[in-house]
């Protein structure tokens, strides 16, 4: 097997050599090939085999070496896919091989990625492993969208929660009364499906429904939509819309600062719809 050096035309730096028999998990982030850290170029350009998710743009894989050898192992809801523990112990098996697995994942592979299961089974497997974070979606894509995650004078608190557990149904371990009560901000992945019935235990537990709500679909690709709505209708207008994962789901004053902050459309001519959707500039002086 042909030894390899770190990518050429990199920064000056101690870039990390892809040794035979390791597994790199790597975030590809949420879309824009663009958002690919330096670690990723470094790693794709030493890879011998590239196993990649179905979230990842495939842009990205045109930076792998020649010869590199590529294999899909996407997993979408309600679509015929691998078994989770089928793609595990691939890796396993590759890097048993002698060779350079990356692990090419969309988002980050520790946030909603499965990227920790496969990390235990490898390491139970004695297979040295290095993880990489990638941007995820539930950042990045509101970003695209002109939405912060956190903005001081809305939330000091945010929350990220998957849509489903790994049943595949509403999840039955978080505390929405909890929830809906103590986080100004949730930030939902893959809830497309059960938003109705997340929406109406929100509503339930205190939550308004008329509180803002932002649904990104194809967060910072050129086909990206963004759909405005509230709490109370958004599992209709998602209907309604023909949104279709992937999507990720924003709840919270914050979204209002799209009205400010689409610098996308801001960039094509579009003027902002208003300088100050929340009423801030009356209650407070800027301070440091």
């Amino acid at each position: 097997m042909t030894e390899t050096r770190p990518l050429s035309g990199l920064p000056q730096g101690d870039w990390p050599v892809f040794p035979p028999g390791l597994v790199w998990l790597l975030g590809a982030g949420p879309g824009d090939p663009g958002l690919l850290t330096l670690h990723g170029l470094n790693a794709l350009r030493q890879a011998d085999v590239i196993v990649y998710d179905a979230l990842v743009d495939t842009r990205i894989l045109d930076w792998r070496r020649p010869d590199a050898t590529i294999e899909y192992a996407g997993k979408r809801g309600g679509k015929p896919s691998p078994l989770q523990r089928s793609i595990s112990l691939r890796l396993v098996e590759l890097a048993r091989a002698g060779h350079r697995v990356l692990r090419l994942k969309g988002g980050d592979p520790f946030v909603f990625g499965r990227g920790g299961e496969e990390a235990q089974t490898l390491v139970s497997a004695g297979i040295p492993i290095r993880v990489t974070p990638g941007i995820t979606a539930g950042i990045g894509g509101l970003a695209y969208a002109g939405i912060p995650a956190t903005h001081r004078d809305i939330n000091q608190a945010v929350t990220f929660l998957t849509g489903h557990d790994a049943s595949g149904d509403t999840p039955a371990g978080i505390d929405w009364e909890a929830l809906a009560r103590s986080s100004p901000v949730i930030v939902m992945y893959m809830a497309i499906k059960h938003l109705d019935q997340i929406t109406q235990r929100l509503i339930a537990a205190g939550r308004e429904p008329a509180e803002p709500v932002a649904i990104v679909t194809n967060a910072t690709l050129p086909d990206m939509r963004v759909l405005e709505t509230t709490l109370g209708t958004a599992a209709a207008d998602i209907a309604a819309h023909g949104i279709e994962p992937p999507a990720i789901i924003c709840i919270g004053r914050v979204t209002l600062f799209r009205q400010t902050l689409d610098w996308i459309a801001q960039l094509a001519g579009e003027p902002p719809r208003s300088l100050d959707p929340l009423g801030l500039a009356a209650s407070r002086a800027d301070t440091a």
